[in-house]
């Protein structure tokens, strides 16, 4: 390249430059883009995919929500991203008319926490009474909300479609201003099919081979933690962030960092990928050099360093090996047996129990099952054995509830009912108990219920006994969502059948008493409510009927 080349091209890099920094993007929509950029601002590009969205197993609360809304059950419906606009139309377009559900969105209030949403909105001509300033946030969306209702919000029942996972701060602001709340899930969030370039971003970051990191959403922040916490990395990721420069998108992004324990560096002047890049490839090097200057200064613990980075050595990346207690071992082999195995869930759950408590000695044990929104007590050791089956603790409600709405263990070694988030509760054992143990029990990072551990005495969880716990947690999780799935197939088989079985019987009525379609059912439902039996229950009779009949004539004919 001669003289003139360089000065050319100098001339036309952009001033912000990144100067070679390792940055690292766990973008997955975006991922080529933000390389790009980052190329542009003269970065080196580390891109691991934390994330991809994937629909609902169960459609069932879009089709519960559509329902509700043509009845007229809604006054406000708050609409969070644009994926969630479309995921949700297309959802609804295969079970019914388009048509009729947007004309049924355009007779209620609606509202838009950003612009993605209200740009999806807009696109399907629904009016929006209400959009979030910036910076977008939930208590963006509160404030707006008030300010254009008022008191009025008093008297709503409103939907809020939540995207990847819940927000339990917008949902109790929501419920302490309205009547109802009902949550609307479209898609969730789920870790990659290939994971292993977020494991060595996990590796590099520990190792400190990561100069900026870059956030863009809730989802990124929890994927990391999750991949960190399955390699025993949890600590070492904490550590490495010290000496990396950590970008977030903006205020919601940075709520979800903080969650985790982690104060990002940097937030763009505008919540846009290209505004977080660019003015970090400003500011990165002052503030690396006055991260790393600071971490020179702390005292290091006496924990030994974790394994050389395999992005390194080019070797595969190989989780850390942990030597836990014999018993740990045992239990590992015995619960994978049981659930390969297929026992009844009460089996399986009172066997957890059981293992759980030769784990880590305690009082008490509870494993809660999520169903709705409720964490239900499905076995025990000591006390209240007998509420098992009928004792339900809202989500987000007391230690437990506060585990299951953010999916992470808690540990409190003394004074458990001084906690923040302690709420006592009628009949519940937790009352009577100094320390606590709570992890969520997850399968594909989705919630599926909760283990309690008590002590009547002060007790100090080791993080072996923490993680050893949370492994419970992981491997019941899969065999408590085949539980559901099998339940909820089930009933969905059950309610087909009974759909036919009335078909069947409302074209009985027709042909024998030249009623419409409409005067048939309201006929059954009629006689449904007199006899107080089940739709199905009629509409078996009738058919009962028809046949017996078609039999006489039958034997009629013959006879003849």
């Amino acid at each position: 390249m001669n003289i003139n080349q360089s000065s050319q091209k100098r001339d036309t890099m952009p001033a912000a430059n990144f100067n070679g920094l390792r940055v690292l993007s766990l973008e997955s929509r975006r991922a080529v883009e933000t390389a790009k950029l980052i190329r542009t601002y003269g970065g080196e590009p580390l891109v691991a995919p934390a994330m991809r969205e994937v629909s609902l197993e169960s459609q069932k609360p879009v089709l519960e929500f559509a329902e509700a809304l043509l009845r007229g059950a809604f006054d406000l419906v708050i609409f969070t991203t644009g994926v969630g606009v479309k995921a949700l139309l297309k959802t609804v377009s295969e079970h019914m008319d388009r048509e009729q559900f947007l004309e049924a969105l355009r007779k209620v209030r609606i509202a838009a926490r950003g612009p993605k949403s209200s740009s999806a909105l807009r696109e399907l001509q629904i009016p929006i009474s209400v959009i979030a300033p910036e910076p977008f946030t939930w208590r963006a969306l509160m404030g707006a909300l008030e300010a254009k209702f008022g008191a009025d919000l008093g008297g709503m029942n409103i939907a809020v479609q939540e995207y990847g996972t819940s927000n339990p701060e917008l949902l109790t602001a929501l419920a302490e201003k309205s009547i109802s709340i009902t949550r609307l899930p479209v898609y969730q969030w789920a870790l990659p099919e290939d994971t292993q370039p977020l494991r060595e971003a996990v590796i590099a970051l520990a190792h400190g081979h990561v100069d900026v990191v870059l956030f863009m959403n809730a989802g990124q922040v929890m994927h990391l933690f999750l991949m960190a916490e399955r390699m025993g990395y949890t600590d070492a990721l904490h550590e490495g962030f010290r000496t990396t420069v950590v970008g977030s998108i903006g205020p919601s992004n940075t709520e979800g960092l903080n969650a985790y324990g982690v104060v990002p560096d940097y937030e763009p002047t505008q919540s846009k990928m290209g505004f977080l890049i660019k003015e970090l490839a400003e500011r990165s090097a002052e503030l690396l050099q006055q991260k790393r200057m600071a971490a020179a200064l702390h005292v290091p613990d006496d924990a030994p360093p974790p394994p050389i980075s395999p992005l390194l050595t080019g070797e595969s990346v190989v989780a850390p090996a942990s030597k836990p207690e014999a018993v740990g071992v045992d239990f590992l082999h015995e619960i994978g047996s049981r659930i390969t195995a297929a026992d009844p869930l009460h089996v399986v759950l009172n066997r957890i129990v059981d293992f759980a408590c030769s784990l880590i000695k305690c009082d008490s044990c509870f494993v809660y099952v999520l169903e709705d929104d409720q964490l239900v007590l499905r076995a025990s050791k000591n006390p209240h054995s007998d509420v098992v089956d009928r004792l339900g603790i809202w989500l987000g409600q007391g230690i437990t509830g506060w585990v299951g709405w953010h999916r992470e263990p808690v540990a409190i070694p003394t004074n458990a009912l001084q906690d923040p988030r302690f709420k006592r509760f009628r009949n519940l054992a937790e009352d009577s108990f100094e320390a606590f143990l709570s992890v969520p029990i997850l399968c594909r990072s989705k919630l599926v219920g909760v283990i309690n551990l008590q002590h009547r005495k002060p007790y100090y969880h080791t993080d072996q006994e923490v993680r050893l716990l949370s492994a419970v947690g992981y491997l019941v999780g899969a065999e408590l969502e085949r539980a559901r799935l099998e339940s909820e197939n089930s009933e969905l088989s059950d309610r087909l059948e009974s759909r036919k079985v009335i078909e069947r019987a409302k074209g009985v009525l027709q042909r024998d008493f030249g009623l419409d379609e409409e005067s048939a059912y309201r006929a059954m439902q009629r006689e449904s409510r007199q006899r107080r039996k089940s739709m199905r229950e009629i509409a078996e009779a009738i058919l009962l009927n028809e046949d017996l009949r078609k039999t006489r004539l039958n034997g009629r004919e013959a006879s003849a």
